[in-house]
């Protein structure tokens, strides 16, 4: 007889997300999950698809970590043997381990047994005396991790257990002040190692499995708020993939405080003018300074900033405080510009401004500065090489790719009818205004995407450039 994963399906959800580890009742959790913040991100490197256990090297380190990881959490290691150590982060570590109990449960969590499941584990075959093994990824949160930020992540997740496209929660652990995730493990492969090969065709399927993530989270009013190729497992086998890491996500109006963005045009333009810097409040100041002098009394702005640099969007630099999940879609579309450009990361900015300079080369001073507008505040600067225009996304594109240069006839290089398709799309994910920006669910309506599993015609499974 099965027991079901958790006995706490039933309880209300502040009653759920951490279940105290005992001596004679302990719940088996999944992690697969990878953090990030502002300067650090969790990286997987468990890219080696269909390889054995056996066969898995481990760091005389990694494996006196794993060690001292077991011993100190009471009951771990009769229910989990550790593998090796797959991803590291500001908040918590994650390990590929072998559930020893898995045939002891219900499993209706394993996306694996479903038929036809992309996320089938491909394994040596079993010998007689001894069961297919089953693995899972252990998420160790630091303990200086907040409780609140702790419960926020178990508390999401469980929320998203019943879509495939999104890594479910299995259960959580704690021993004294030692909180542990455990989520499935899915195999899949590092995007270092194939983006660079990607085709248009390639691409399709890959968004098409990144939208149904977002359009799942989207539609419980989630913002994930660090969407990247890290926190999105991907086998290129298989054109399928699952979305990690939901500890920056938060419910949409978390925090809510009107921001300019809500108004109008002409009410945002009547607020412009009546503030202080408009009115010449600030002249007295040195032309290389920031503009808050002593009189200013007013408080500075706050806003969650939370994600990955090079992948925020507009909105979260501009520090608006009425952010939505369309930050999430600004984050997908980096993502594509990555792929399309060959180039990973795309931008590599040290801080929000620098970000904001990266943006501008692109978008332009004008439209850098009504976007900043938008969001209540103001954006000059004078460096010289930024147009007041911009620069087209197709030109970026062939730009990063090398395709701007005049053949011996003095033509230039088109861009492929299919390409321009999938840049047409990225400009509707990389839209300044995030009213304006495609959803998940349109995204998903797009042609970039409901052609994926169709032959382009102009690619023939061919890179897009040689």
């Amino acid at each position: 007889m099965t027991m079901p994963r958790t006995k706490t399906a039933a309880v209300t959800l502040t009653q759920f997300p951490i279940r105290e580890d005992t001596s004679d009742n302990v719940d088996n959790t999944q992690a697969s999950d990878m953090e990030a913040d502002d300067t650090d991100s969790v990286e997987d490197n468990s890219s080696q698809e269909g390889q054995s256990t056996e066969d898995e090297e481990i760091d005389e380190d990694v494996a006196d970590e794993m060690g001292h990881f077991l011993s100190s959490f009471k009951g771990l290691e009769d229910r989990y043997r550790l593998i090796n150590r797959i991803g590291e982060g500001t908040f918590s570590t994650v390990y590929k381990a072998e559930d020893l109990q898995y045939d002891q449960y219900q499993n209706n969590w394993d996306i694996t047994n479903k038929n036809n499941s992309p996320w089938r584990q491909h394994t040596r075959k079993p010998s007689k005396s001894r069961r297919e093994p089953r693995y899972v990824a252990i998420k160790k949160i630091y303990v200086t991790s907040s409780p609140m930020r702790i419960f926020n992540e178990l508390d999401l997740l469980r929320d998203l257990r019943e879509h495939d496209a999104v890594c479910p929660l299995i259960t959580a652990l704690r021993h004294q002040d030692q909180v542990i995730a455990i989520l499935p493990y899915f195999q899949h492969q590092d995007f270092r190692e194939y983006f660079r090969e990607m085709t248009i065709a390639d691409m399709r399927p890959y968004f098409q499995c990144l939208f149904t993530s977002l359009a799942a989270v989207h539609k419980r009013g989630i913002i994930h708020r660090d969407i990247k190729p890290t926190n999105f497992l991907y086998n290129p086998a298989q054109n399928y993939g699952v979305l990690v890491d939901f500890g920056l996500a938060e419910r949409q109006g978390t925090d809510y405080i009107a921001c300019n963005c809500e108004l109008s045009p002409s009410a945002r333009q009547w607020r412009l003018e009546m503030s202080a810097i408009h009115q010449g409040h600030f002249d007295h100041l040195p032309a290389n300074s920031y503009p808050k002098s002593d009189r200013d009394t007013r408080p500075s702005r706050r806003a969650n900033r939370a994600g990955t640099r090079g992948f925020r969007a507009p909105e979260v630099l501009y520090k608006c405080t009425a952010q939505t999940t369309s930050i999430d879609i600004w984050s997908a579309g980096v993502i594509l510009l990555t792929l399309l450009a060959r180039r990973f990361p795309f931008f590599h900015s040290a801080d929000d401004i620098e970000a904001l300079l990266e943006l501008t080369h692109i978008f332009g001073k004008k439209r850098m500065a009504q976007a900043a507008v938008m969001h209540g505040t103001i954006m000059e600067t004078n460096i010289p090489s930024y147009s007041e225009n911009g620069h087209s996304l197709e030109k970026i594109v062939m730009w990063s790719t090398d395709r701007s240069r005049k053949d011996k006839d003095g033509n230039r290089q088109r861009m492929p009818a299919d390409e321009e398709e999938a840049v047409e799309f990225l400009g509707r994910c990389l839209e300044l205004d995030p009213f304006k920006r495609i959803t998940a669910e349109q995204a998903l309506r797009h042609p970039f995407i409901t052609r994926a599993g169709m032959a382009d015609a102009d690619e023939d499974d061919v890179a897009l450039f040689s």
